[in-house]
């Protein structure tokens, strides 16, 4: 088939390869334009503008997706559009262009976690499995018709790491979907199930509170991780924490330390640090005080007193009743959470952790789609 390639971010770039090294024409890839990236603010291309310029393939340049860049998308006669993590909302014009139609490779089961951070609101609704889809895009926000799904495991890690597992994965589903296209051998079916939402992910979300269970301070931490950042306030001032994995208990080689730390107490353990939560103590390893670089937290407990991290305002009676054996959890720490399911469906897209200084939104459009599929493939 003759196909365009709309991508933006690193996730995005396995799957320009496979398809690439497929039967498949790239005839154009469809990209945002450079961007300014770091401190420095350095006009940056994009890692897909980067690549497809590796793979010898045309690229247009388009913040948005109307007029010229419409005529020539027009022009080239497509057959049908992959898209991953673009960033820009097409039109039913935009959607006209190509003779199957648009589709997008979401890193959910839809419709769970339609939006802008599926793999980041997995991980903090502590989930241990998630998947993969391909779909055609209608006009609601990641409401389409279901070509291909694959289920997978969500292994506990940073959402940077799990979303560079899935963009892998993905580009070989999308492969398979389109060479169901290219064969007149596309299903499609309607998403089934409880939808939900995932909303991009905001820099105040990645405020660990220490008055939770551990597993809830964990999966916030592995789904804000590592961009926008996991961070606490210690002594009123922001600060930057990294490395957090379970510590099921402290270790006995450490009879000094104290066996049972209050909620946000901070102390040294085994090279690094612990802190004490509702349950158990998670292990840190890094700490960025404000102002200061990243740190090993051994070197930044270094001669210190006690260390205790501020606890949110709605958080404190959960940490008095914690101390003195009660409940662990208030309702006010899970805020963040109902937020994000309540959002407005206007945030529309797929948050890119793989790409630290910028969330990559995944397309959502309105267009009418072909009602049979198979049959206008095998015109093809």
């Amino acid at each position: 088939m003759r196909i365009a390639f709309a991508g933006t971010p690193a996730a995005a770039v396995p799957a320009l390869r496979a398809l690439a090294a497929s039967d498949h024409e790239i005839v154009t890839v469809l990209t945002r334009p450079d961007a300014p990236v770091g401190r420095k603010r350095v006009l940056t291309p994009s890692p897909v503008k980067a690549e497809a310029e590796a793979l010898g393939l045309p690229v247009r340049e388009a913040a948005r997706l109307r007029g010229e860049v419409l005529a020539e998308l027009a022009d080239l006669e497509l057959d049908a559009v992959a898209v991953v993590a673009y960033g820009a909302i097409a039109g039913p014009r935009a959607l006209a262009t190509a003779r199957l139609g648009w589709f997008n490779l979401h890193f959910s089961l839809l419709p769970e976690w339609r939006g802008a951070a599926p793999v980041q609101r997995a991980l903090m609704a502590g989930q241990e499995t998630s998947g993969l889809t391909v779909f055609r895009i209608d006009e609601g926000m990641d409401t389409g018709e279901v070509l291909l799904q694959r289920s997978l495991p969500l292994p506990a890690a940073e959402a940077g790491t799990v979303l560079e597992e899935y963009a892998h994965a993905g580009a070989g589903l999308l492969v398979e979907a389109f060479d169901a296209l290219a064969a007149g051998a596309a299903v499609l079916r309607p998403q089934t199930g409880t939808a939900s939402h995932a909303a991009k992910i905001d820099p105040a979300e990645g405020r660990l509170d220490f008055s939770a269970p551990a597993a809830e301070v964990l999966a916030r931490y592995r789904g804000v991780s590592p961009a926008p950042g996991a961070w606490a306030e210690l002594d009123g001032k922001r600060t930057k924490l990294g490395g957090l994995s379970a510590a099921a208990a402290l270790p006995s080689a450490e009879p000094s330390l104290p066996r049972a730390l209050s909620p946000g107490e901070l102390v040294p353990s085994g090279g690094a640090g612990i802190i004490g939560t509702a349950t158990e103590p998670v292990r840190i390893e890094r700490i960025q005080p404000f102002g200061k670089p990243m740190m090993d937290v051994a070197d930044f407990l270094r001669g210190r007193g006690p260390v205790r991290f501020d606890q949110p305002e709605h958080a404190s009676a959960a940490a008095q009743e914690s101390v003195t054996g009660g409940s662990a959890r208030e309702e006010g720490s899970t805020t963040h959470d109902r937020a994000a399911q309540d959002a407005a469906p206007q945030d529309r897209g797929v948050q890119d952790s793989v790409a630290e200084d910028a969330a990559a939104e995944d397309t959502a459009v309105q267009h009418r789609t072909p009602k049979n599929l198979t049959a206008q493939a095998e015109e093809n």
